[in-house]
């Protein structure tokens, strides 16, 4: 039996990054020479064990075989027979298959460290097309190794269109899709993502409402880019800036201004109302990928109120109070936050304006703290009860948000 250290701890070694995870190959080995050294198992589709001090994941060595369409069309073979080879032949990336023996000894068949030197990402074998996964995998990990000038490989790139083509990325599952989608939006430069998606036509399939936004003019006068397309990846970079690792950020990036697709011709390149045009397509791609609840939940709030937000400096204090209680935004503070950070990243996600400052944030945290300062206890001790209560608390509220000075 012989264990090799593979996959993401390797290559991220080789990165001069750190290693978050290490997955390891055993090679020569049955399930039950691992339970006997006290490994636990783990794994649903195919055997994989947890070591019993360090809790680290091996994986007994195995190749697959499509037996039909969509990611889980494959039957394994974890024989002792299989080498690490074989092993390393079904996975993705040749930079995803170099492995690591117990010495440090390198094992690279396929060209994974020229690849890395070279910032390519290749497929390993033409059995790459037999998993649609993997089209997002691919987007996923240029959006994490774009900003070290990684780019994706021509052939790959081309073998991605053909799968698409023939239908493969029909068959990936929403939680397949969130998965791949969440850990994107987490990374550096989700923008790279999308546009991966694009150019292989996989975004028309999985994400029509934001593949729809490509094309569509904005006011070159407040939109230097023009198209709404490229505004949305600067968007979501500029999101992975403020708030980097948060895929609810991302996630209402992305989605925002989906109403822009929905805009008559007569109107363009004007967007009125695209706010409340995009409730619905923001609604329906939450529920198609089966997004998180508050995932769904703020990407709609994002979406009707992010023009409001931009507003701020100019709303009566009454207004004001009312976009705090649209968000519920005092029984959910985190909410505002998050709703100003997206706004913050759509004003600064412009040609031109990543620099650009955003008062419209420091006022509304202060205005928010000021009608939270707010409490019932002065009003009931004067004998107000029920509604009465809640009226006082209002107009103190709106009292509170008046005090607070406006940035000039």
């Amino acid at each position: 039996m012989r264990t090799y250290l593979v996959g993401g701890a390797v290559r991220d070694k080789l990165l001069g990054r750190a290693v978050a995870d290490r997955d390891h190959v055993v090679v020569g080995a049955r399930p039950e020479d691992l339970l006997e050294r006290g490994y636990r198992p783990v794994g649903k589709d195919f055997p994989v064990f947890l070591h019993p001090d360090s809790g680290e994941e091996y994986a007994l060595a195995r190749t697959e075989r499509k037996t039909g369409r969509g990611y889980h069309g494959f039957a394994f073979d974890a024989d002792p027979s299989v080498t690490l080879e074989q092993d390393l032949e079904r996975r993705d990336l040749t930079i995803n298959a170099i492995a690591e023996d117990a010495e440090g000894r390198l094992i690279d068949p396929f060209g994974g460290i020229a690849d890395l030197q070279a910032r390519v990402l290749r497929h390993v074998s033409p059995a790459f097309a037999e998993d649609p996964v993997r089209i997002l995998r691919v987007a996923r990990f240029l959006a994490r190794y774009a900003p070290l000038g990684f780019r994706i490989a021509a052939e790959t790139l081309a073998l991605m269109r053909g799968m698409v083509a023939a239908g493969e990325a029909d068959h990936l599952v929403p939680e397949r899709v969130w998965a791949e989608t969440r850990k994107a939006l987490g990374e550096p430069r989700p923008s790279a993502f999308l546009s991966s998606l694009r150019d292989c036509g996989a975004l028309r399939v999985l994400f029509p409402e934001v593949d729809a936004l490509y094309g569509v003019p904005q006011r070159a006068e407040f939109h230097p880019e023009v198209d709404t397309g490229i505004h949305v990846e600067l968007v979501v970079d500029m999101a992975a800036q403020l708030a980097p690792g948060d895929d609810l950020i991302g996630w209402c990036a992305l989605v925002h201004d989906l109403g822009k697709a929905l805009t008559p011709a007569e109107e363009l390149p004007r967007h009125v109302m695209h706010e409340e045009r995009g409730v619905a397509p923001v609604e329906a791609l939450a529920a198609r990928l089966r997004v998180p609840a508050e995932h769904a939940a703020l990407a709609v709030l994002c979406c009707r109120l992010h023009l409001l937000v931009h507003r701020a400096l100019e709303l009566k204090p009454s207004t004001v109070l009312k976009l705090f209680e649209r968000l519920d935004g005092f029984r959910k503070p985190k909410r505002l936050d998050r709703l100003l950070t997206v706004c913050e990243a759509d004003k600064r996600g412009r040609t031109g304006f990543a620099d650009s400052a955003y008062p419209q944030a420091g006022y509304l945290r202060a205005a928010h703290a000021a009608a939270c300062a707010v409490t019932a206890a002065p009003f009931v001790a004067a004998g107000l009860t029920g509604p009465a209560i809640a009226e006082a608390m209002r107009a103190a509220r709106v009292r509170a948000i008046a005090a607070v000075p406006r940035p000039e």
